[in-house]
């Protein structure tokens, strides 16, 4: 297993890729679970478990309903944090950054990845709004399933996916009588002080450390 004292310290993607694939091993069921926050009406946090379904410099990506009340406090309040946490490795990472969509050219292609009764529930359910009962939502699956019996499914315009940019990442190990490892990455874009000298760094991620008390 890969611990924090073994990390890169230029590089979270690297260390997050390690504990990633070690989960996929270790966790049962999920391994790409994550806790999303958002903020809700009047500020107040809104917490919700969601999917991881792509990661890279660029940000951590999932996809939902847009009209969904989560949908809907990220378009108002483009800010998120993520947390992992896998029990059986004892470890958890944190992620906060801004957030923005994903281009068309990337929904289309995960939705057109998804199993045709996922792509039909995507039509069917009114997310996050008030149901009479399951016998509606069992009705709506139905009348779209037959609408679309034929070709592909297309996307709904109400579906695509949010990019979370990781300007903060936190990596937590646990420790013998809570003397746990947490290592912190702070992003900063290279050269973005430097004026017109910056030159090919301009722009250029980069990220800052430290350690953190348990």
């Amino acid at each position: 297993m890969v611990r924090i004292d073994e990390a890169t310290p230029e590089d979270p993607l690297g260390l997050f890729a390690a504990w990633f694939k070690e989960a996929e091993e270790a966790e049962p069921n999920d391994h790409n679970a994550m806790a999303l926050a958002t903020v809700g009406e009047g500020g107040m946090p809104c917490l919700r478990m969601v999917l991881l379904k792509g990661y890279d410099a660029e940000g951590f990506v999932f996809y939902t309903n847009l009209e969904s009340r989560k949908g809907m406090q990220l378009e108002a309040h483009p800010k998120a944090a993520l947390l992992f946490h896998w029990k059986s490795l004892r470890r958890q990472v944190r992620v906060e950054g801004p957030v923005g969509p994903v281009s068309e050219a990337e929904a289309e292609a995960y939705f057109a990845s998804r199993p045709r009764q996922s792509q039909i529930g995507a039509w069917a359910s009114d997310q996050s709004r008030p149901l009479e009962g399951r016998f509606e939502l069992e009705k709506r699956v139905a009348r779209f399933a037959a609408k679309y019996a034929i070709g592909q499914v297309p996307r709904p315009p109400h579906w695509s996916g949010f990019r979370i940019r990781a300007e903060r990442i936190e990596f937590w190990q646990d420790g013998a009588f809570r003397l746990h490892d947490r290592l912190v990455y702070h992003r900063e874009e290279a050269g973005e002080d430097a004026g017109e000298d910056a030159g090919e760094d301009a722009g250029r991620v980069a990220w800052r450390t430290e350690r953190l008390f348990p």
